[in-house]
């Protein structure tokens, strides 16, 4: 399981079974301040686990984008997905599509 915590600008991962220890996997971890850099998030608001590809899509709306982040030991930054987009939720389909909630331009869309 994956949580988008925006107040502290970072993902958590948590282990099936452990619901108490996380692992901060995506954004603001030690030393690390929130900005628009690859390896940073501002206010990530949701986050889902794409199975196919091992990765977590993130909608990090303080910088209007949504950004793809492997899950892969090692991985220190994101590849930008979708730029310029007023996002405020993410879901995926069985044929992978993407989609997104604009809340500025209240409508939905696949990708």
């Amino acid at each position: 399981m994956a949580i988008a915590d925006c107040g502290n600008h970072f993902i958590m991962q948590l282990k099936k079974g452990n619901t108490t220890n996380g692992q901060v996997v995506a954004g603001v971890v030690a030393g690390k301040r929130p900005g628009s850099r690859l390896d940073q998030l501002i206010c990530p608001i949701d986050v889902l686990i794409d199975k196919w590809t091992d990765s977590l899509n993130i909608c990090d709306m303080g910088n209007r984008r949504v950004v793809l982040w492997s899950r892969r030991s090692g991985t220190t930054q994101g590849e930008i997905l979708i730029n310029n987009i007023d996002c405020w939720g993410l879901a995926i389909d069985d044929q992978r599509y993407l989609y997104d909630s604009n809340y500025k331009k209240h409508e939905a869309r696949r990708y």
